[in-house]
C-alpha cells in the first residue's frame, strides 16, 4: 500500500507534466528541452520570493507560476518564433531548445549555486494512516491538484476557443491562417499554458523533495516518455503511459534499487520506438491537407 501511495503521488506528477509537454509539442512539433527548466525555475522563484524576499508563500508560489510563465513566452517570442519565420527546422529548433536548458541551467548555478535549496519551512507533520500505510498532506495535495489541472486542462482544450485554435494550429497552421485563426497567437497560449502547468509541478516536486539546478531534466523525459507510451495528442493514452511507466519504475526500484529507475526508463521508450512508435493510441494526428 505504501508503495501504491508514491506510485500514485509520481503518476499524478508525471501525467501533469507529460500534458503540459503534449500541449506545446503539438502546437510546434519539436521536443522543447526548455520545457526542462521552466520546472527547474518555479521552485528557485518560489525559493526567491518566499525565503530571500520574504513574501507570504502561497503569494510566493503565485508569482513564482506568473514569472516561469513570463520566461517561458519570452523564449517563444525571442527565440523560436524568429527562428520558425527564418525557416528553422525541427532539429534546429530542438537544438535551439537545448542551448537554452543549459544556458538557464547555468545561470540558475550562479545565481543559488548547485547545492539542494528548500522551500519548506514548517515542522514536519505526520501524515494519515491508510490501509496500513501513511500518506502526508503534501502527497494527498499533489494529487489533488494534478489531477485537477489535468481534468481542467483537458476540458479548456476541447471546449473552450483557444484550446481549439490550438488544436487547429496543431492539425494544419496553413489552413488555420487562412481561416483566420493566428498561429503564433495559438503557439503562444500553448507556450503559456504548458509553462504555468510545468511550473506548477515543479514547485509541487520541491515541496517534498528540495531542489537542483539540474532537476528537471528528469521529470521532463519522464513525461516525453510517458507521452511517447500513451500516443501524442491522446489523453486517455498519456494516463495509461504515466501509469505503465511509474509502476514499472516503482517496482523495479522496489525489488533492484532506485539506481534501475533511469535504465528501466529508457528500455521502456526504446522498445515502444521499436514495436509501438503511435504509442498505446495506435493513431497518427490527423491533418487536414488543403
Amino acid at each position: 500500500m505504501q508503495l501504491l501511495i508514491f506510485i500514485t503521488t509520481v503518476f499524478s506528477l508525471t501525467l501533469l507534466i507529460g500534458f503540459s509537454y503534449s500541449i506545446s509539442y503539438q502546437a510546434c512539433r519539436f521536443i522543447n528541452f526548455s520545457l526542462a527548466i521552466i520546472i527547474t525555475l518555479a521552485p528557485y522563484f518560489t525559493y526567491l520570493y518566499f525565503i530571500q524576499l520574504h513574501l507570504p508563500f502561497y503569494l510566493s508560489i503565485f508569482w513564482a507560476i506568473i514569472s516561469t510563465t513570463v520566461i517561458g513566452l519570452t523564449l517563444e517570442i525571442c527565440v523560436y518564433k524568429p527562428l520558425r519565420k527564418h525557416n528553422a527546422s525541427l532539429v534546429e529548433l530542438t537544438i535551439a531548445s537545448l542551448g537554452l536548458y543549459i544556458v538557464l541551467q547555468n545561470i540558475i548555478s550562479m545565481i543559488w549555486g548547485d547545492r539542494a535549496l528548500t522551500i519548506r519551512t514548517g515542522d514536519i507533520v505526520a501524515g494519515h494512516e491508510f490501509f496500513g500505510a501513511v500518506i502526508s498532506n503534501t502527497q494527498i495535495s499533489k494529487i489533488l491538484i494534478c489531477l485537477t489541472l489535468f481534468v481542467a486542462g483537458v476540458i479548456f482544450m476541447k471546449f473552450f476557443r483557444i484550446g481549439r485554435n490550438i488544436r487547429s494550429v496543431a492539425s494544419n497552421s496553413d489552413l488555420s491562417n487562412i481561416l483566420g485563426i493566428s498561429s503564433d497567437i495559438s503557439i503562444m497560449w500553448a507556450y503559456g499554458i504548458g509553462s504555468a502547468l510545468a511550473g506548477v509541478a515543479g514547485i509541487l516536486i520541491a515541496i517534498d523533495t528540495d531542489m537542483r539546478p539540474i532537476m528537471g531534466f528528469s521529470w521532463l523525459f519522464y513525461g516525453v516518455v510517458a507521452v511517447i507510451i500513451g500516443g501524442i495528442g491522446s489523453n486517455i493514452g498519456l494516463i495509461f503511459g504515466a501509469l505503465l511507466l511509474v509502476t514499472i519504475q516503482y517496482v523495479i526500484a522496489y525489488f533492484f534499487g532506485t539506481k534501475w529507475m533511469e535504465a528501466v526508463t529508457y528500455i521502456i521508450l526504446i522498445l515502444f520506438l521499436l514495436f509501438k512508435p503511435l504509442g498505446f493510441s495506435g493513431k497518427r494526428l490527423k491533418k487536414v491537407e488543403i
